[in-house]
């Protein structure tokens, strides 16, 4: 994949630091500045899938009380744990 010149301002001392990083890991201050975009941006793109599966299973309408999740919750790690609970809580989507 090609590049391209992208240029940005940074606060002083984030650019003495970026710097020094890529000193002692042997690699271009760019090299690390582009990592650490592409994992920003990776991990913001992960996040909103997470939520945008979780809105769908929201417009489902079915849902844990807290009742019963509390109860679910309390039970971990004891003799006793129960089942992940099942939705008891029904709306009908609009």
């Amino acid at each position: 994949m090609g590049t391209v010149p992208f240029t940005m301002r940074l606060e002083e001392d984030l650019k003495s630091s970026l710097e020094a990083e890529a000193a002692r890991e042997d690699r271009s201050a760019s090299y690390l500045a582009t990592r650490a975009i592409r994992m920003m941006l990776e991990a913001k793109a992960a996040k909103r899938s997470l939520v945008e599966e979780a809105m769908a299973e929201a417009d489902k309408g079915e849902f844990v009380s807290d009742e019963k999740m509390n109860a679910w919750f309390q039970s971990l790690g004891t003799d006793n744990e129960l089942p992940e609970p099942e939705p008891d809580v029904l709306i009908k989507p609009a």
